[in-house]
């Protein structure tokens, strides 16, 4: 348990960076899973349209600073990919 003042803040802070992370991973996860259905359903519509969803709600994670921007790119470009395999 923590023994000053410095500390217990700390225990608070880490807390509520805990939860935040959480709710963007598994937005990020819901976000794309959703792309993932709509191209396994081969409904070529619904997976463009999930997938300018999940364009924009991924690189807004990296203006937040919670995702890398090489890390967002890398995983909008796997999206992309199983998009234009679908309409290919």
């Amino acid at each position: 348990m923590a023994n000053n003042k410095s500390a217990k803040k700390r225990i608070l802070v880490t807390a509520k960076k805990t939860e935040r992370n959480r709710y963007y991973r598994t937005r990020i996860k819901n976000i794309v899973k959703s792309v993932h259905e709509a191209v396994e359903a081969a409904d070529k519509t619904a997976a463009a349209e999930a997938l300018k969803i999940a364009n924009k709600n991924i690189h807004s994670l990296v203006s937040k600073g919670f995702l890398k921007k090489t890390t967002a790119a890398r995983k909008v470009s796997r999206l992309h990919k199983m998009v234009n395999k679908l309409e290919a």
